[in-house]
């Protein structure tokens, strides 16, 4: 019985390793820490007892203070704090026996009895394996081994348990607090994540100034090694190892000696960021100092610079920048620029070489092809096989360049600079999470799948709020085998889950899912007061209404919480949500408020009173993050300016949109409005006439009556026809009201109609048109056109066609929609383009023949090939399918620093559209198909015009048409 029990184990902790083993979590999903006691278990607290924790006391340096860490986050969680034993322990029931395989003796000794694996750790990067070990070492009846391959992997393996048992990454970045447990057991079996699919993975703190800035000022006096300590602290806990430190004023090794001592002690690997070669940071560079940078006029001083910058890196982990651009992040003179870099490259190897004693080969290196440094690489720029080409996207979250497919290995590989925050045009964005995952896994599930794999790094501004983005960013990072298309949605629930103790977790999700959405949508920085329509589709006012929904979710939430969660909840999800939809109604408030003064109407001045308290009301939003949340811990992260852009660059101050005040009479006066219109009546001589009413859709209409003086007055509204539906027919008007229109189809006439209804009051009379047109559904199918035109949600295709092992993809919650649709694999690359390509068909019905305009809006991917172009097919019914460029006007970073106009309105809009005009012989069922030839195209929504099109410029478009499925 013994002996099948040992082979049952020992076949459980196989499977366990192998399943632990494969996910990608960086923070892990695969939970090995149970609350119920167990003979199998092992018992890290029961009963007020805690295990004691043993290390070899020759282990790294960061592996002890790491392991301090854990007695710390053991006795937050148990309220009992562990002993901590160096190299030998008396007799103890249970202890957990830390260290790195090939430094501490301990586990050393462990292999080479054979009661751990040390194949498994031999020669991997990063890896820890977790396990129950009977018998250990002499006097301990039972322990759990974290063994790590190297420094990291061990330190790893440390913060992995602390997160088990329910310490979260941001206990001290958000507050987040850990859910106090009295039993806490291991279970059976070999706990292990495996090596990281991408080596180096990390944070660049950027654009730092005034939140981050302050706050380090404040609390730190500069950003010194207790700052950084706190930041080293983070990355490791999500399992990341590299970092860009802050660099607008602040330099690293020159502000603080002990930064870069720390830095490695824990194993973070340190570089510097795209535009600062060698370890030096550039504001080390003295002008009057060291001379003009420019290496044609200044070479002996930029040699002495960074000559200096390696020397003081010495034997410290780092991955060094190499190439050069202007002064300040600018670029280069465009003549002289290529053969100019090739140069400094030159003598910045020799200079490693020199001082590292080595060839600089043996010296990991990046250059980074930022902005204009792309066009220099691909017009034939040299670059030496060992260096890692980072790759950059377009400061906005879509990627500029990927290798081919096919490309041939390079030494070094490819990596990733990506953007959660920017400074820069077309509008800056560092105030506010804007960031939607679902497309941050898109784009980094298309450099994976192209081989960039070597670094993974992102602008990350000043930490918070982004907090959400980055973690998912670095747990990606691991392994980008594990998240795809399908699970993502469960990444919202599995953090929510961690960071909140369980509590509301599938609302905290939406919410996290849908604030994040719309303000990625378009970033707060580039709203204005013309943003949304007022007058189609009721753009602004479901702009608004979403937003406030998710208020009311979060206030709801919120004082469900125990108290002790609140903080966090502020600072991750109440604040953000809060602040965005505050700011969405100061937009929308003050458009209303121009309208209206426009029209006279007596509302206009509470508009504009309405403006300032929302105005003020973000005042008090950033007070209390800043002076009264978590007692003022995070004083000015919440200082970053954000309304009032005019250009790229911050306003100084939050500036209140400009608002109108008029003189309003006392004379009561009746105005109408109606929806399409800016006008009003009776000022106009324009027929009032609403938008026209289709049997199919079931739509909604409205009429305002409002009054132009401050005496009140009554009105009736009403119709000759009992099938025009009135949300009210009379009533007493004060400022105005907002009557709303609907058809009772089962009453309205067959066919098209025009109907009025009379509105009068004060005195007057006014007539506002209604355009119905019922006709019955027989043989329709699909998405019918009304108003001249045919709205589609991507998704909502009717049918597909996957051969040869393509598949079509849907990413849920991605853009603007419920989502949008990919092709799969990626590896597939080009396809040729026929009729039996992997295709959507989506069946429509049109009313009218002639030629139509079929517009596709695309999440706005640049063509990152080295390809002409990115194409994809399109056709209608049997027809031969039409290659279209998605790339026909391609992004251009010219050697000024910049783009073509394109570029600006894409990455504003956050959407890209292609219109393609086709002809339709005639009327009726037809079905529009699109077809796969490259990989990488992120469609979201289709819109169909005919030669009768009604269809209103917005934001937003449309909603989507009704679709009759037959």
């Amino acid at each position: 019985m013994k002996l099948i029990k040992k082979h049952f184990y020992l076949l459980l902790s196989n499977f366990l390793l192998v399943l632990s083993s494969s996910n990608g979590y960086a923070v892990n999903p695969t939970k090995y820490v149970t609350s119920k006691s167990s003979s199998e278990n092992f018992a890290l607290a029961t009963k007020g007892q805690i295990a004691s924790l043993l290390i070899s006391n020759n282990d790294f340096p960061g592996v002890i203070k790491v392991v301090g860490h854990l007695q710390n986050d053991i006795n937050t969680v148990t309220g009992i704090m562990p002993k901590l034993f160096k190299d030998q322990i008396n007799s103890e029931e249970n202890v957990v026996i830390i260290g790195t395989l090939g430094k501490s003796s301990i586990i050393d000794q462990l292999a080479k009895e054979g009661k751990i694996n040390a194949s498994l750790l031999e020669g991997k990067w990063e890896k820890f394996t977790t396990q129950i070990v009977e018998n250990p070492i002499k006097g301990v009846k039972r322990a759990l081994v974290i063994a790590g391959s190297d420094k990291r992997g061990t330190i790893y393996g440390i913060y992995d348990l602390s997160n088990q048992i329910g310490v979260s990454p941001w206990a001290f970045w958000a507050d987040v607090p850990a859910k106090k447990q009295s039993e806490l057991h291991i279970l059976p079996g070999i706990h292990s994540l495996g090596e990281p699919k991408v080596k180096y993975r990390g944070i660049f703190i950027n654009d730092e100034a005034p939140a981050l800035t302050g706050w380090v000022r404040q609390n730190y006096g500069k950003f010194n090694a207790k700052f950084y300590e706190k930041v080293f602290e983070l990355i490791l806990r999500m399992k990341g190892n590299y970092l860009w430190p802050a660099m607008w004023s602040e330099k690293f090794y020159a502000d603080d000696s002990q930064n870069g001592i720390l830095a490695d002690e824990y194993g973070i690997v340190m570089g510097t960021s795209h535009h600062e070669p060698l370890a030096k940071a550039h504001g080390e560079w003295n002008k009057s100092v060291n001379g003009e940078w420019d290496f044609n006029k200044n070479p002996e001083g930029l040699k002495k610079f960074w000559t200096d910058g390696v020397k003081r890196i010495g034997n410290k982990e780092t991955l060094l920048t190499i190439g050069m651009r202007g002064d300040g992040d600018e670029p280069m003179t465009e003549g002289t620029a290529i053969e100019l870099l090739e140069n400094i490259v030159k003598t910045q190897r020799e200079i490693i070489s020199t001082i590292t004693q080595k060839p600089a080969e043996k010296t990991p290196q990046m250059w980074a092809l930022y902005k204009e440094v792309q066009e220099y690489y691909d017009k034939g720029m040299q670059v030496p096989d060992d260096v890692t080409l980072l790759l950059c996207d377009d400061n906005w979250g879509n990627l500029r360049k990927l290798p081919a497919l096919d490309a041939k290995p390079r030494k070094g590989g490819y990596g990733i600079y990506y953007h959660f925050d920017y400074v820069g045009g077309p509008r800056s964005y560092k105030w506010i999470n804007t960031n939607q995952i679902e497309r941050t896994w898109e784009q980094m599930h298309l450099a994976y799948e192209h081989g960039a794999n070597q670094i993974w790094i992102v602008n990350v501004g000043d930490i918070k709020p982004l907090e959400f983005p980055i973690e998912f960013f670095l747990d990606y990072a691991w392994n980008p085998e594990y998240w795809n298309e399908s699970n993502l949605s469960d990444y919202y629930n599995q953090w929510a889950a961690t960071n909140f103790g369980g509590q509301n977790t599938e609302d905290i999700a939406t919410l996290l899912k849908m604030y994040s959405k719309y303000n990625a949508s378009r970033k707060p920085e580039q709203l204005d007061p013309s943003t949304y329509s007022l007058i189609h589709y009721n753009e602004a006012d479901n702009v608004v209404t979403n937003y406030n929904k998710l208020v009311q979710k979060a206030q709801e939430i919120n004082a469900q919480l125990k108290p002790e969660y609140k903080d966090a909840f502020y600072q991750l999800l109440l604040y953000p949500i809060l602040a965005s939809a505050n700011l969405n109604e100061l937009y929308f408030t003050t458009a209303k408020n121009n309208l209206y003064a426009n029209q006279g109407r007596a509302a206009t001045n509470e508009y504009a009173e309405k403006v300032k308290e929302l105005f003020n009301k973000d005042a008090e939003l950033s007070t209390y993050y800043n002076k009264t949340m978590a007692n003022g811990k995070w004083n000015h992260m919440m200082s970053q300016t954000h309304i009032g852009y005019s250009s790229w660059q911050d306003p100084r101050t939050n500036i209140i949109p400009k608002t109108k005040t008029i003189e309003v009479p006392v004379k009561a006066e009746l105005g109408v409005a109606i929806e399409g219109s800016t006008n009003w009546w009776p000022n106009t001589t324009e027929k009032a006439v609403l938008p026209s009413f289709n049997s199919s859709e079931n739509s909604t209409s409205y009429i305002d009556i409002f009054n132009r003086g401050t005496t009140p007055f009554d009105f009736k509204i009403k119709s000759k026809s009992n099938w025009i539906k009135l949300s009210k027919s009379k009533g007493i008007i004060d400022t105005q009201e907002r009557i709303t229109v609907q058809i009772d189809w089962e009453k309205a006439p067959q066919g098209s109609h025009t109907e009025i209804v009379t509105i009068s009051g004060a005195g007057k009379k006014i007539v506002v048109a209604i355009k119905t047109n019922n006709t019955e559904i027989t043989n329709e199918k699909g998405f019918t056109e009304n108003n001249g035109f045919i709205a589609i949600k991507a998704v909502h295709f009717s049918n597909k066609s996957e051969p040869d092992s393509f598949k079509w993809k849907v990413v849920d919650n991605l853009g603007k929609t419920d989502g949008a649709v990919i092709s799969l694999p990626i590896k597939k690359g080009r396809v040729e383009l026929n009729e039996n390509s992997p295709k959507l068909s989506y069946d429509v019905h049109f009313k009218n023949a002639g030629t139509v305009k079929v517009h596709l809006y695309f999440s706005p991917t640049i063509n990152y090939s080295t390809r002409e172009g990115m194409y994809y097919g399109l056709s209608f019914d049997n027809e031969k399918p039409v290659k279209i460029n998605y790339a026909s006007d391609p992004i251009i970073f010219d050697y000024n620093g910049k783009v073509t106009k394109n570029w600006d309105k894409d990455v504003t809009e956050n959407i890209k559209v292609i219109t393609t005009e086709f002809k339709i012989d005639k009327p009726g069922n037809h079905t529009l198909n699109y077809y796969r030839v490259d990989e990488g195209l992120v469609l979201q929504k289709i819109i169909i015009e005919t030669e009768k099109s009604e269809l209103k410029t917005t934001k937003l478009g449309p909603p989507e048409s009704s679709n009759i499925k037959n």
